[in-house]
């Protein structure tokens, strides 16, 4: 394989004589004759390239130049002229009474249920991934009806530092449960496929975040603020980058055990030192609001959220091979082990 700079848009990598040749002997890779096909769909040159190693191959060149023949030699005979206009009309005139063209015809005004509104919606969150179909979207409705019917049901006047607390961590257990084989029955296919990889964790990670970052803001504007207690969107600087970071740090362990890492490692910021200067070792509910006020307000704070939002995302785009090709071969059969294990 070729690595070369293209224009924008175009081909990263252009395929060579000897992958060429590879491909047309049947001994590519199944995941990278997918992608090889997948390539040449929109490059010229390697489509060129590789009908040529085909073609010189000792069973297809044959089969492939008999093919031609006879394709060239039954349109020379229907050719218009001397009679061939007269057979091209019958036999078109017969394939219009054709009992197949009419069975097709009506196949073509059949339109299946899932081409309907709640068709596409099904398969939108068949496609958005494990998370949103299964119990993590069922454990986000629990955790925020739970703070507000401790709100305002119990009195209770920590419920929103805790609510704030944990929302940075909820995306990431989304995440975890988005990709992998743990997760998902189809992974092994999905990872295998050109469009799956990296590609397909983003998708799937801007669906938990499409779903949860709204969800979660709103619910804590609608909170009661005790003094010293952050906004209701303070929080989503330090999300976003607890969630790239989980994704750079899952190229070298696995989405699960990074989003478990992130997620302790934020509990150790927030909960330890909060439980260090209360009185009694239990968080007050002052003494937490001041701690998440460390953690998520003020310019510089955010500035450097900012900052280790952009070093995750640059070390994601350098590690993205990561999670290529499964399950026995390739950058990501290490990640395949660990997820595994």
């Amino acid at each position: 394989m070729k690595r070369e700079k293209v224009g924008p848009g175009g081909p990263a990598w252009h395929a060579d004589e000897a992958m060429g040749r590879r491909y047309a002997d049947g001994a590519l890779p199944e995941p990278d004759a997918w992608s090889l096909e997948k390539h040449v769909e929109a490059c010229g040159r390697c489509a060129a390239a590789v009908s040529a190693a085909v073609r010189a191959t000792g069973t297809a060149g044959p089969l492939l130049e008999d093919v031609r023949g006879a394709l060239l030699r039954t349109v020379a005979e229907e050719a218009p002229g001397e009679g061939g206009g007269a057979t091209v009309r019958k036999r078109r005139a017969r394939a219009r009474r054709s009992p197949l063209r009419l069975s097709l015809s009506r196949r073509a005004d059949f339109r299946p249920a899932s081409a309907s509104l709640p068709g596409r919606l099904a398969r939108t969150v068949w496609a958005a991934g494990p998370a949103l179909r299964g119990a993590w979207g069922v454990a986000l409705l629990v955790v925020c009806a739970g703070a507000v019917a401790l709100a305002y049901g119990a009195g209770f006047l920590a419920a929103r530092s805790v609510f704030f607390a944990l929302a940075p961590v909820l995306p990431l257990a989304g995440v975890a449960l988005s990709y992998g084989p743990y997760a998902d029955p189809m992974y092994e296919i999905s990872a295998a496929a050109p469009s799956g990889g990296l590609r397909l964790l983003l998708i799937r990670t801007t669906a938990v975040l499409g779903v949860s970052l709204p969800l979660l803001t709103a619910v804590g504007a609608l909170l009661p603020a005790p003094p010293g207690v952050p906004g209701a969107a303070a929080w989503l600087l330090p999300g976003l980058a607890l969630t790239v970071g989980t994704l750079a740090l899952g190229s070298y362990t696995g989405c699960r055990t990074a989003a478990a890492l992130v997620a302790t490692g934020w509990a150790f910021a927030v909960l330890l030192p909060a439980a260090a200067h209360a009185p009694n070792g239990a968080p007050a509910p002052a003494v937490l609001a001041e701690q998440l006020g460390r953690c998520v307000s003020g310019s510089a704070t955010q500035s450097g959220w900012a900052a280790a939002a952009l070093c995750c995302a640059g070390l994601l785009a350098l590690r993205r091979r990561a999670f290529d090709f499964a399950p026995d071969h390739g950058p990501g059969s290490y990640l395949n082990r660990l997820e595994n294990s």
